[in-house]
């Protein structure tokens, strides 16, 4: 064995955090999120690409069921330049992978009335898997948006007095 070779040990302190792609911010504004469910993605190799670039649109994304399984919608991953021949299709839906528990739990829930699968954030674990987190919404009235800004400035005001002593 080399002289300048050491192995580390496996653990999660070695590991790094979870890195996140992008969040969907407008998501938490729009929905209240009652329970979420971290999801895999069947994607192709300039999907991957795209991802590591930063490169994704959840702005008009939702979860759907079809035919027992779940699917992405409207999430737009451009094409990735340097795979010119072999790029995908933008606004393809993508099919999410989940446990079977998980999904009958969700599965029920998401055909209820009024509720909804929305993508809230996009990262790859720690074993470099592209990972989404998906929240089942409800969504909110403008009195309620109201109700949360002003719950939101409340909190950030309390939070810098407690700085300034």
């Amino acid at each position: 064995m080399a002289k300048g070779k050491k192995h580390k040990a496996s653990g999660k302190a070695g590991q790094p955090a979870p890195r996140p792609i992008t969040e969907n911010r407008k998501a938490r504004h729009r929905f209240e999120v009652l329970d979420t469910l971290e999801c895999g993605v069947a994607l192709v190799g300039s999907e991957v690409k795209s991802l590591r670039d930063g490169k994704i649109s959840l702005d008009e994304a939702y979860g759907r069921m079809r035919d027992g399984e779940f699917w992405l919608v409207g999430c737009d991953i451009p094409e990735y330049p340097q795979a010119t021949l072999w790029n995908h299709d933008p606004r393809r839906p993508r099919k999410l992978l989940v446990h079977r528990r998980e999904q009958r739990r969700f599965a029920g829930q998401a055909h209820e009335k009024g509720l909804t699968l929305v993508p809230l954030k996009v990262y790859f674990n720690e074993r470099g898997i592209a990972k989404i987190l998906m929240g089942l919404c409800r969504g909110r009235k403008l009195y309620d948006k109201r109700e949360a800004l002003k719950k939101a400035d409340v909190q950030r005001d309390l939070q810098r007095a407690m700085r300034r002593r």
